[in-house]
């Protein structure tokens, strides 16, 4: 990767990790963003009874932890399955991919420009995750923006031009999508009006590109709102916000409403 790990994870961090060997007791995973070998007690596995540990994690299997303990004069890291929410199982293995995406897009431009991919790092590598907090998002903006955001930060033209064109080729705004139920009711002689004007409310609430805000009929007096958004942290806040705007709205005028997020 670009930017160089710290020698151990830290406590709390979520990590990336494959299940290597499946015992009695637990199972022994190797941490991929560390290359290091930690500890999955079967008591943090699942927060229900683990009767066998194979229906719940085998071997080679891709999963998410959360580092309980590290001990590395040891050589120790604990390591939890059942403390990761399923949101946070989401948004790591989105960023873990984006992050392999974005190695390999560079890896690319330092094969074409037949630089070794050490010296690609040193050069624009490590400079663009200070700057914007991520290789991918460098790249992402390099895309949008051009070459210049990358000139800037002093990395030599040749290869932010090659960045530059690698990146519009090969990156496209990665979308998460939420979506939720709204059972709206009004009974006065333009509730119909009333809730159609709720909706459009809902769905004009401000947003950034690329967000996307889309409410549409099921069937009466069901209505679908769906979010596209960069991460699911910003889709959920504005699933909850479009629905809450559409509620107030009818409530107001004496209607009436429920509504339910869908997984």
């Amino acid at each position: 990767m670009a930017s160089e790990k710290e020698e151990w994870p830290e406590t709390g961090e979520l990590v990336v990790a494959t299940v290597n060997r499946v015992t009695s007791y637990g199972a022994y995973v190797m941490l991929d963003e560390y290359g290091r070998e930690g500890l999955l007690h079967i008591s943090e596995i699942s927060s229900t009874w683990v009767r066998n540990i194979r229906d719940f994690i085998r071997e080679k299997q891709k999963v998410v932890l959360k580092v309980l303990q590290v001990d590395s004069r040891k050589g120790h890291v604990n390591l939890s399955l059942r403390r990761v929410s399923k949101v946070e199982r989401r948004e790591k293995n989105r960023s873990w991919k984006k992050d392999r995406r974005a190695e390999t897009l560079l890896s690319q431009a330092s094969e074409k420009l037949g630089i070794p991919i050490e010296e690609m790092n040193e050069k624009a590598g490590f400079l663009i995750e200070k700057e914007f907090g991520g290789l991918y998002e460098g790249l992402e903006k390099t895309a949008n923006e051009g070459a210049t955001i990358l000139t800037e930060l002093g990395i030599p033209k040749d290869i932010a031009t090659t960045l530059e064109n690698i990146a519009k080729e090969r990156i496209r705004a990665i979308l998460v999508k939420r979506t939720g139920l709204l059972e709206l009711e009004c009974t006065k002689p333009n509730g119909a009006v009333i809730i159609r004007d709720a909706l459009l409310r809902a769905q004009k609430i401000k947003t950034s590109e690329p967000t996307k805000i889309r409410v549409y009929t099921v069937s009466p007096p069901s209505y679908r709102i769906e979010v596209l958004a960069e991460n699911y942290k910003e889709a959920e806040t504005l699933l909850q916000k479009a629905a809450d705007t559409a509620l107030q709205a009818v409530t107001k005028l004496e209607g009436r409403g429920v509504f339910r997020a869908e997984k």
